[in-house]
């Protein structure tokens, strides 16, 4: 299957998925794993490569955000702690307990949703009202903790089953919840999203084995994420979110559309 896609295209979509990832907020994990789902990878062995390769762009877009101070300290460890054990969680669900060729197409239902769910949040100008705080309402930066925490588990259980879902929803859930600037949630969500991430791939590596993820594609999706992680944190505050979110999700349409056509008709 790793004929199918090739090092370098997976370095560039590596790239492309970052810089949406970087300034909006979400889009790696689902746009990555559409492509690798489309190409016949089971959904574990998808979540597992690009997950590994999260760890590592994460950890430079987050720093990135850190410093450029788009990250709500406060919300950090309670949305990240939580998020490690559901993404723990949804990764052992998949790898051991639902069977891989029976998911596929779920999973690329779901993650086609998550376009739909994209595309809808940053169409309807509900995404440009919150970047101006213009529902008039005053901040809240301090969200209930068991608040952040059901939301970090959800989106870290999601993240995991559906190979990307983290950003989808702790971004949205942040902004809404905390009525706070997009930058600070994209910020704070990516920064947390490197620890969801080492412990989905831990999960992965001792449930599937390292040579699940021992891959040229993975090398080639954290080569092109490394690239995009410094210039989509700066790029965070100052292209408009909702144009990079609405290709993200229709990315995420039509990879996923595809799969679920080729399920209907084989």
């Amino acid at each position: 299957m790793s004929d199918i896609i090739s090092a370098p295209v997976a370095a560039i979509n590596g790239f492309l998925a970052q810089m949406v990832d970087g300034t909006v907020g979400m889009g790696f994990g689902a746009f990555s794993a559409s492509l690798l789902i489309a190409a016949g990878f089971y959904p574990a062995t998808a979540s597992a490569m690009i997950h590994v390769a999260k760890i590592f762009t994460g950890a430079f877009n987050g720093v990135a955000h850190l410093r450029l101070g788009n990250v709500r300290r406060r919300w950090l460890w309670p949305l990240a702690v939580p998020g490690m054990l559901g993404g723990a969680t949804g990764a052992y669900l998949l790898a051991s307990v639902i069977p891989g060729r029976a998911v596929r197409p779920y999973v690329a239902l779901f993650l086609m949703g998550l376009g739909v769910l994209i595309v809808y949040r940053f169409r309807t100008g509900r995404a440009l009202a919150l970047e101006a705080n213009g529902s008039g309402l005053p901040h809240r930066h301090k969200i209930p903790r068991p608040r952040l925490a059901a939301l970090g588990f959800l989106a870290g259980f999601v993240d995991a089953v559906g190979g990307g879902g983290w950003g989808p929803v702790a971004t949205p859930g942040l902004i809404v919840t905390g009525n706070s600037e997009p930058r600070k949630a994209v910020g704070t969500v990516n920064l947390a999203e490197v620890f969801v991430a080492l412990a989905i791939s831990v999960t992965f590596i001792l449930t599937l084995g390292f040579a699940a993820v021992a891959n040229p594609l993975t090398a080639g999706f954290l080569v092109g994420g490394l690239l995009a992680a410094i210039p989509a944190a700066w790029l965070c505050t100052r292209l408009p979110a909702h144009i990079l979110g609405t290709l993200v999700g229709l990315a995420l349409i039509g990879l996923n559309l595809r799969t679920i056509l080729e399920v209907i008709f084989r």
